[in-house]
Protein backbone atom coordinates (compact mmCIF):
# COMPACT_ATOMS: atom_id res chain seq x y z
CA UNK A 1 0.00 0.00 0.00
CA UNK A 2 2.72 2.62 0.73
CA UNK A 3 4.32 2.04 -2.70
CA UNK A 4 0.97 2.16 -4.47
CA UNK A 5 -0.15 5.26 -2.55
CA UNK A 6 3.15 6.99 -3.36
CA UNK A 7 2.79 6.25 -7.07
CA UNK A 8 -0.82 7.48 -7.08
CA UNK A 9 0.17 10.63 -5.20
CA UNK A 10 3.07 11.37 -7.54
CA UNK A 11 0.90 10.87 -10.62
CA UNK A 12 -1.90 13.16 -9.46
CA UNK A 13 0.69 15.76 -8.37
CA UNK A 14 2.22 15.78 -11.85
CA UNK A 15 -1.10 15.96 -13.68
CA UNK A 16 -2.47 18.68 -11.41
CA UNK A 17 0.79 20.59 -11.83
CA UNK A 18 -0.02 20.64 -15.55
CA UNK A 19 -3.56 21.85 -14.87
CA UNK A 20 -2.68 24.45 -12.23
CA UNK A 21 0.24 26.04 -14.04
CA UNK A 22 -2.24 27.13 -16.70
CA UNK A 23 -4.50 28.72 -14.07
CA UNK A 24 -1.60 30.71 -12.62
CA UNK A 25 -0.51 31.83 -16.08
CA UNK A 26 -4.12 32.80 -16.93
CA UNK A 27 -4.27 34.99 -13.82
CA UNK A 28 -0.92 36.68 -14.41
CA UNK A 29 0.10 36.84 -18.06
CA UNK A 30 -2.06 35.12 -20.69
CA UNK A 31 -4.55 38.00 -21.02
CA UNK A 32 -2.08 40.60 -22.35
CA UNK A 33 -0.21 38.06 -24.52
CA UNK A 34 -3.17 36.32 -26.17
CA UNK A 35 -5.92 38.96 -25.92
CA UNK A 36 -4.01 42.26 -26.31
CA UNK A 37 -6.90 44.07 -28.02
CA UNK A 38 -9.08 43.67 -24.90
CA UNK A 39 -9.13 45.93 -21.86
CA UNK A 40 -7.20 44.55 -18.85
CA UNK A 41 -10.36 43.21 -17.17
CA UNK A 42 -11.77 41.82 -20.44
CA UNK A 43 -8.39 40.20 -21.18
CA UNK A 44 -8.39 38.50 -17.78
CA UNK A 45 -11.97 37.32 -18.36
CA UNK A 46 -10.99 35.90 -21.77
CA UNK A 47 -7.98 34.11 -20.25
CA UNK A 48 -10.22 32.68 -17.52
CA UNK A 49 -12.65 31.53 -20.22
CA UNK A 50 -9.89 29.42 -21.81
CA UNK A 51 -9.09 28.21 -18.27
CA UNK A 52 -12.74 27.15 -17.86
CA UNK A 53 -12.63 25.05 -21.05
CA UNK A 54 -10.46 22.56 -19.19
CA UNK A 55 -13.29 21.98 -16.71
CA UNK A 56 -15.81 21.46 -19.49
CA UNK A 57 -13.48 18.81 -20.96
CA UNK A 58 -12.96 17.00 -17.67
CA UNK A 59 -16.36 15.22 -17.56
CA UNK A 60 -15.79 14.16 -21.19
CA UNK A 61 -12.40 12.79 -20.17
CA UNK A 62 -13.98 10.94 -17.27
CA UNK A 63 -16.47 9.34 -19.68
CA UNK A 64 -13.74 8.34 -22.14
CA UNK A 65 -11.22 7.06 -19.61
CA UNK A 66 -13.95 5.74 -17.30
CA UNK A 67 -15.09 3.50 -20.14
CA UNK A 68 -11.52 2.22 -20.50
CA UNK A 69 -11.19 1.79 -16.73
CA UNK A 70 -14.42 -0.19 -16.41
CA UNK A 71 -13.80 -2.28 -19.53
CA UNK A 72 -10.00 -2.73 -19.66
CA UNK A 73 -8.76 -1.93 -16.17
CA UNK A 74 -7.69 0.96 -13.96
CA UNK A 75 -3.98 0.75 -14.79
CA UNK A 76 -4.17 1.63 -18.55
CA UNK A 77 -6.09 4.79 -17.63
CA UNK A 78 -3.18 6.08 -15.56
CA UNK A 79 -0.69 5.78 -18.42
CA UNK A 80 -2.90 7.21 -21.19
CA UNK A 81 -4.18 10.18 -19.16
CA UNK A 82 -0.68 11.13 -18.03
CA UNK A 83 0.63 11.07 -21.59
CA UNK A 84 -2.22 13.22 -22.92
CA UNK A 85 -2.05 15.83 -20.16
CA UNK A 86 1.76 16.07 -20.26
CA UNK A 87 1.98 16.43 -24.04
CA UNK A 88 -0.73 19.11 -24.22
CA UNK A 89 0.87 21.09 -21.37
CA UNK A 90 4.27 21.13 -23.08
CA UNK A 91 2.55 22.27 -26.27
CA UNK A 92 0.95 25.26 -24.46
CA UNK A 93 4.47 26.50 -23.74
CA UNK A 94 5.23 26.42 -27.47
CA UNK A 95 2.20 28.38 -28.74
CA UNK A 96 3.16 31.71 -30.37
CA UNK A 97 1.41 34.79 -28.95
CA UNK A 98 -1.23 36.95 -30.62
CA UNK A 99 1.42 39.35 -31.93
CA UNK A 100 2.99 36.50 -33.94
CA UNK A 101 0.05 34.60 -35.43
CA UNK A 102 -3.03 36.64 -34.56
CA UNK A 103 -6.33 34.97 -33.64
CA UNK A 104 -4.91 31.48 -34.23
CA UNK A 105 -2.92 31.87 -30.97
CA UNK A 106 -5.91 31.93 -28.57
CA UNK A 107 -7.62 29.22 -30.63
CA UNK A 108 -4.61 26.93 -30.20
CA UNK A 109 -4.63 27.74 -26.50
CA UNK A 110 -8.28 26.73 -26.34
CA UNK A 111 -7.67 23.36 -28.05
CA UNK A 112 -4.70 22.49 -25.85
CA UNK A 113 -6.54 23.47 -22.69
CA UNK A 114 -9.38 21.18 -23.78
CA UNK A 115 -6.90 18.29 -24.19
CA UNK A 116 -5.44 19.05 -20.76
CA UNK A 117 -8.89 18.78 -19.21
CA UNK A 118 -9.62 15.59 -21.13
CA UNK A 119 -6.52 13.92 -19.68
CA UNK A 120 -7.11 15.15 -16.14
CA UNK A 121 -10.72 13.96 -16.29
CA UNK A 122 -9.43 10.41 -16.60
CA UNK A 123 -6.53 10.70 -14.16
CA UNK A 124 -8.47 11.10 -10.93
CA UNK A 125 -10.67 8.03 -11.37
CA UNK A 126 -7.80 5.69 -12.20
CA UNK A 127 -5.46 6.91 -9.45
CA UNK A 128 -8.10 6.92 -6.73
CA UNK A 129 -9.58 3.53 -7.61
CA UNK A 130 -6.22 1.79 -7.50
CA UNK A 131 -5.77 3.09 -3.94
CA UNK A 132 -9.38 2.46 -2.86
CA UNK A 133 -9.64 -1.04 -4.28
CA UNK A 134 -6.31 -2.21 -2.83
CA UNK A 135 -6.87 -0.72 0.64
CA UNK A 136 -8.32 -2.54 3.67
CA UNK A 137 -11.89 -1.33 4.28
CA UNK A 138 -11.21 0.11 7.73
CA UNK A 139 -8.45 2.35 6.33
CA UNK A 140 -9.91 3.01 2.89
CA UNK A 141 -10.35 6.77 3.43
CA UNK A 142 -6.78 7.11 4.71
CA UNK A 143 -5.07 5.32 1.82
CA UNK A 144 -7.27 6.94 -0.81
CA UNK A 145 -6.47 10.38 0.62
CA UNK A 146 -2.89 10.23 -0.70
CA UNK A 147 -3.93 10.87 -4.32
CA UNK A 148 -5.88 13.81 -2.86
CA UNK A 149 -2.61 15.26 -1.53
CA UNK A 150 -1.36 15.28 -5.14
CA UNK A 151 -3.31 18.40 -6.20
CA UNK A 152 -1.77 20.39 -3.32
CA UNK A 153 1.75 19.25 -4.27
CA UNK A 154 1.06 19.97 -7.94
CA UNK A 155 -0.19 23.44 -7.08
CA UNK A 156 2.79 24.22 -4.84
CA UNK A 157 5.21 23.00 -7.49
CA UNK A 158 3.52 24.99 -10.27
CA UNK A 159 3.35 28.19 -8.28
CA UNK A 160 6.79 27.69 -6.79
CA UNK A 161 8.25 27.56 -10.29
CA UNK A 162 6.31 30.66 -11.32
CA UNK A 163 7.31 32.49 -8.14
CA UNK A 164 10.98 31.62 -8.67
CA UNK A 165 10.90 32.79 -12.27
CA UNK A 166 9.07 35.99 -11.30
CA UNK A 167 11.78 36.78 -8.76
CA UNK A 168 14.71 35.90 -11.03
CA UNK A 169 13.48 37.59 -14.24
CA UNK A 170 12.44 41.09 -15.16
CA UNK A 171 8.83 41.72 -16.16
CA UNK A 172 9.92 41.90 -19.82
CA UNK A 173 11.81 38.60 -19.63
CA UNK A 174 8.93 36.85 -17.87
CA UNK A 175 6.47 38.08 -20.52
CA UNK A 176 8.81 37.21 -23.40
CA UNK A 177 9.74 33.65 -22.47
CA UNK A 178 9.79 33.04 -18.70
CA UNK A 179 6.11 32.10 -18.48
CA UNK A 180 6.74 29.23 -20.93
CA UNK A 181 9.31 27.43 -18.74
CA UNK A 182 6.78 25.88 -16.29
CA UNK A 183 4.88 24.38 -19.24
CA UNK A 184 8.04 22.88 -20.74
CA UNK A 185 8.95 21.38 -17.36
CA UNK A 186 5.77 19.26 -17.60
CA UNK A 187 7.54 17.01 -20.12
CA UNK A 188 10.19 16.00 -17.58
CA UNK A 189 7.55 15.42 -14.91
CA UNK A 190 5.48 13.24 -17.25
CA UNK A 191 8.48 10.95 -17.86
CA UNK A 192 8.99 10.63 -14.09
CA UNK A 193 5.31 9.82 -13.60
CA UNK A 194 5.32 7.13 -16.27
CA UNK A 195 8.35 5.51 -14.67
CA UNK A 196 6.67 5.50 -11.23
CA UNK A 197 3.50 3.93 -12.61
CA UNK A 198 5.18 1.28 -14.75
CA UNK A 199 5.27 -1.28 -11.92
CA UNK A 200 1.71 -0.84 -10.58
CA UNK A 201 -0.52 -3.93 -10.49
CA UNK A 202 -4.15 -4.01 -11.56
CA UNK A 203 -6.91 -3.47 -8.99
CA UNK A 204 -8.13 -6.73 -7.37
CA UNK A 205 -11.76 -5.55 -7.53
CA UNK A 206 -11.51 -5.14 -11.30
CA UNK A 207 -9.92 -8.57 -11.74
CA UNK A 208 -12.85 -10.16 -9.87
CA UNK A 209 -15.50 -8.70 -12.19
CA UNK A 210 -17.02 -11.43 -14.35
CA UNK A 211 -19.57 -9.36 -16.26
CA UNK A 212 -18.10 -6.03 -17.42
CA UNK A 213 -20.53 -3.27 -18.34
CA UNK A 214 -20.76 -2.93 -22.13
CA UNK A 215 -21.43 0.82 -22.02
CA UNK A 216 -20.61 1.99 -18.47
CA UNK A 217 -21.89 5.55 -18.96
CA UNK A 218 -25.30 4.35 -20.17
CA UNK A 219 -25.59 2.09 -17.13
CA UNK A 220 -24.55 4.85 -14.74
CA UNK A 221 -26.98 7.37 -16.23
CA UNK A 222 -29.82 4.83 -16.29
CA UNK A 223 -29.34 3.42 -12.78
CA UNK A 224 -27.45 6.10 -10.87
CA UNK A 225 -28.46 9.48 -12.37
CA UNK A 226 -29.48 10.78 -8.95
CA UNK A 227 -26.06 9.96 -7.50
CA UNK A 228 -24.36 11.76 -10.38
CA UNK A 229 -26.36 14.95 -9.87
CA UNK A 230 -26.00 14.93 -6.07
CA UNK A 231 -22.26 14.26 -6.08
CA UNK A 232 -21.67 16.88 -8.80
CA UNK A 233 -23.65 19.44 -6.81
CA UNK A 234 -22.01 18.43 -3.55
CA UNK A 235 -18.49 18.85 -4.87
CA UNK A 236 -19.20 22.21 -6.52
CA UNK A 237 -18.29 24.27 -3.45
CA UNK A 238 -14.89 22.56 -3.11
CA UNK A 239 -13.95 23.54 -6.64
CA UNK A 240 -15.41 27.03 -6.19
CA UNK A 241 -13.36 27.62 -3.04
CA UNK A 242 -10.14 26.30 -4.49
CA UNK A 243 -10.24 28.33 -7.68
CA UNK A 244 -11.58 31.45 -5.97
CA UNK A 245 -8.50 31.34 -3.73
CA UNK A 246 -5.85 30.13 -6.16
CA UNK A 247 -6.92 31.75 -9.43
CA UNK A 248 -9.43 34.59 -9.01
CA UNK A 249 -7.87 36.10 -5.87
CA UNK A 250 -4.44 36.04 -7.52
CA UNK A 251 -5.72 38.14 -10.41
CA UNK A 252 -7.83 40.36 -8.13
CA UNK A 253 -5.01 40.98 -5.67
CA UNK A 254 -2.40 41.87 -8.29
CA UNK A 255 -4.67 43.86 -10.64
CA UNK A 256 -7.23 45.53 -8.36
CA UNK A 257 -5.45 45.80 -4.99
CA UNK A 258 -1.94 46.41 -6.30
CA UNK A 259 -0.42 43.62 -4.21
CA UNK A 260 2.79 42.18 -5.63
CA UNK A 261 2.75 38.85 -7.43
CA UNK A 262 5.19 37.38 -4.91
CA UNK A 263 3.12 38.33 -1.86
CA UNK A 264 -0.10 36.92 -3.36
CA UNK A 265 1.54 33.66 -4.39
CA UNK A 266 3.18 33.26 -0.97
CA UNK A 267 -0.11 33.75 0.91
CA UNK A 268 -1.96 31.33 -1.34
CA UNK A 269 0.81 28.73 -1.30
CA UNK A 270 0.99 28.86 2.51
CA UNK A 271 -2.72 28.05 2.80
CA UNK A 272 -2.47 25.24 0.22
CA UNK A 273 0.54 23.78 2.06
CA UNK A 274 -1.43 23.50 5.31
CA UNK A 275 -4.36 22.02 3.40
CA UNK A 276 -2.16 19.33 1.86
CA UNK A 277 -0.58 18.44 5.20
CA UNK A 278 -3.96 18.01 6.91
CA UNK A 279 -5.48 15.78 4.20
CA UNK A 280 -4.53 12.39 5.79
CA UNK A 281 -5.73 13.59 9.21
CA UNK A 282 -9.18 14.47 7.84
CA UNK A 283 -9.27 11.08 6.08
CA UNK A 284 -8.57 9.31 9.40
CA UNK A 285 -11.57 11.13 10.88
CA UNK A 286 -13.66 9.83 7.97
CA UNK A 287 -12.57 6.26 8.69
CA UNK A 288 -13.65 6.76 12.30
CA UNK A 289 -16.80 8.88 12.02
CA UNK A 290 -17.98 8.46 8.43
CA UNK A 291 -17.72 10.26 5.10
CA UNK A 292 -20.99 12.20 5.08
CA UNK A 293 -20.53 14.03 8.43
CA UNK A 294 -17.23 15.52 7.26
CA UNK A 295 -18.74 16.62 3.95
CA UNK A 296 -21.61 18.34 5.78
CA UNK A 297 -19.18 20.00 8.20
CA UNK A 298 -17.01 21.28 5.34
CA UNK A 299 -19.98 22.77 3.48
CA UNK A 300 -21.26 24.45 6.65
CA UNK A 301 -17.83 25.94 7.38
CA UNK A 302 -17.60 27.20 3.80
CA UNK A 303 -21.02 28.89 3.99
CA UNK A 304 -19.98 30.67 7.19
CA UNK A 305 -16.49 31.69 6.04
CA UNK A 306 -16.94 33.20 2.56
CA UNK A 307 -17.84 36.71 3.72
CA UNK A 308 -14.95 36.89 6.24
CA UNK A 309 -12.57 35.52 3.59
CA UNK A 310 -13.47 38.22 1.07
CA UNK A 311 -13.22 40.94 3.73
CA UNK A 312 -9.74 39.73 4.72
CA UNK A 313 -8.66 39.57 1.08
CA UNK A 314 -9.81 43.16 0.49
CA UNK A 315 -7.35 44.44 3.12
CA UNK A 316 -4.46 43.65 0.77
CA UNK A 317 -2.32 42.86 3.86
CA UNK A 318 -0.37 39.56 3.83
CA UNK A 319 -1.40 38.13 7.22
CA UNK A 320 -5.17 38.80 6.94
CA UNK A 321 -5.17 37.47 3.36
CA UNK A 322 -3.35 34.31 4.45
CA UNK A 323 -5.82 33.74 7.31
CA UNK A 324 -8.75 34.22 4.94
CA UNK A 325 -7.32 31.72 2.47
CA UNK A 326 -6.42 29.28 5.26
CA UNK A 327 -9.97 29.20 6.64
CA UNK A 328 -11.33 28.54 3.16
CA UNK A 329 -8.83 25.74 2.53
CA UNK A 330 -9.66 24.07 5.85
CA UNK A 331 -13.34 23.99 4.86
CA UNK A 332 -12.34 22.64 1.46
CA UNK A 333 -10.17 19.79 2.70
CA UNK A 334 -12.71 18.69 5.31
CA UNK A 335 -14.81 17.61 2.31
CA UNK A 336 -12.24 16.69 -0.30
CA UNK A 337 -10.03 14.53 1.92
CA UNK A 338 -12.84 11.97 2.12
CA UNK A 339 -14.22 12.21 -1.43
CA UNK A 340 -11.72 9.70 -2.85
CA UNK A 341 -13.23 6.99 -0.63
CA UNK A 342 -16.81 8.29 -0.63
CA UNK A 343 -17.51 8.47 -4.37
CA UNK A 344 -16.20 4.99 -5.31
CA UNK A 345 -18.11 3.43 -2.40
CA UNK A 346 -21.36 4.77 -3.87
CA UNK A 347 -20.98 2.63 -7.01
CA UNK A 348 -20.66 -1.08 -7.73
CA UNK A 349 -17.24 -2.16 -9.16
CA UNK A 350 -18.44 -2.74 -12.74
CA UNK A 351 -19.29 0.97 -13.27
CA UNK A 352 -17.24 2.49 -10.46
CA UNK A 353 -14.54 4.14 -12.60
CA UNK A 354 -17.10 5.94 -14.76
CA UNK A 355 -19.56 6.83 -11.98
CA UNK A 356 -17.02 8.21 -9.50
CA UNK A 357 -15.00 10.12 -12.12
CA UNK A 358 -18.01 11.67 -13.90
CA UNK A 359 -19.56 12.79 -10.60
CA UNK A 360 -16.23 14.24 -9.45
CA UNK A 361 -15.69 16.19 -12.65
CA UNK A 362 -19.28 17.44 -12.93
CA UNK A 363 -18.61 19.35 -9.73
CA UNK A 364 -15.67 20.96 -11.52
CA UNK A 365 -17.92 22.35 -14.26
CA UNK A 366 -20.30 23.95 -11.76
CA UNK A 367 -17.72 25.17 -9.25
CA UNK A 368 -14.39 25.40 -11.07
CA UNK A 369 -15.12 26.56 -14.61
CA UNK A 370 -17.43 29.42 -13.72
CA UNK A 371 -15.99 30.75 -10.46
CA UNK A 372 -13.01 32.79 -11.78
CA UNK A 373 -15.18 34.28 -14.55
CA UNK A 374 -18.20 35.07 -12.36
CA UNK A 375 -16.04 36.34 -9.49
CA UNK A 376 -14.05 38.65 -11.81
CA UNK A 377 -17.27 40.10 -13.24
CA UNK A 378 -18.85 40.54 -9.79
CA UNK A 379 -15.71 42.15 -8.34
CA UNK A 380 -15.64 44.64 -11.22
CA UNK A 381 -19.17 45.78 -10.31
CA UNK A 382 -18.51 46.04 -6.57
CA UNK A 383 -16.62 48.48 -4.41
CA UNK A 384 -13.42 48.01 -2.43
CA UNK A 385 -14.80 44.80 -0.86
CA UNK A 386 -16.34 42.46 -3.48
CA UNK A 387 -19.30 41.26 -1.40
CA UNK A 388 -20.96 39.86 -4.53
CA UNK A 389 -18.22 37.25 -4.75
CA UNK A 390 -18.83 36.23 -1.14
CA UNK A 391 -22.58 35.92 -1.77
CA UNK A 392 -21.95 33.81 -4.87
CA UNK A 393 -19.64 31.41 -3.00
CA UNK A 394 -22.03 31.18 -0.04
CA UNK A 395 -24.88 30.23 -2.37
CA UNK A 396 -22.80 27.41 -3.87
CA UNK A 397 -21.89 26.23 -0.35
CA UNK A 398 -25.59 25.99 0.56
CA UNK A 399 -26.34 24.11 -2.66
CA UNK A 400 -23.56 21.61 -1.88
CA UNK A 401 -24.76 21.25 1.71
CA UNK A 402 -28.22 20.27 0.47
CA UNK A 403 -26.77 17.72 -1.97
CA UNK A 404 -24.62 16.01 0.66
CA UNK A 405 -27.60 15.92 3.04
CA UNK A 406 -29.42 13.75 0.48
CA UNK A 407 -26.55 11.28 -0.02
CA UNK A 408 -26.18 8.09 2.07
CA UNK A 409 -23.31 7.16 4.37
CA UNK A 410 -20.94 4.49 3.00
CA UNK A 411 -18.41 3.84 5.78
CA UNK A 412 -18.04 0.07 6.39
CA UNK A 413 -19.95 -0.93 9.48
CA UNK A 414 -17.33 -3.26 10.91
CA UNK A 415 -13.58 -3.74 10.58
CA UNK A 416 -12.77 -5.67 7.43
CA UNK A 417 -16.24 -5.15 5.90
CA UNK A 418 -16.19 -4.41 2.20
CA UNK A 419 -18.31 -1.68 0.69
CA UNK A 420 -18.39 -3.15 -2.79
CA UNK A 421 -22.11 -2.58 -3.35
CA UNK A 422 -23.73 0.86 -3.44
CA UNK A 423 -24.60 2.09 0.03
CA UNK A 424 -28.11 3.08 0.97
Amino acid sequence: MPRLAAASLAGTAIEFYDFFVYGTAAALILGPLFFPTFSPVAGTLAAFATFGVGFVARPLGSVLFGHIGDRRGRRPVLVASLLLTGASTVAVGCVPTYDSIGVIAPLLLLVLRFLQGLGLGGEWGGAVLLAVEHAPAERRALWSSFPQVGPALGFLLANGVVLGLSSALTEAQFAAWGWRVPFWAAGVLAVVGLWLRSSLTESPSFLQIDDHARVPLAEVVRNHWRLLLLTGGGLAIGYAIFYAVTTWSLAYGTEQLGVSRGVMLTCIMGAVLVKGALTPLMALLADRYGRRPLCLAGCTAAALWMFPMVALLATGAPLPMFLGFLGAMLAFITMFAVIAAYLPELYEPRVRCTGAAVGYNLGGVVGGALTPIVATALAEQGGRVPWGVAAYLTAIALLSLGCFALLPETRPVRVGAAAEAPAG
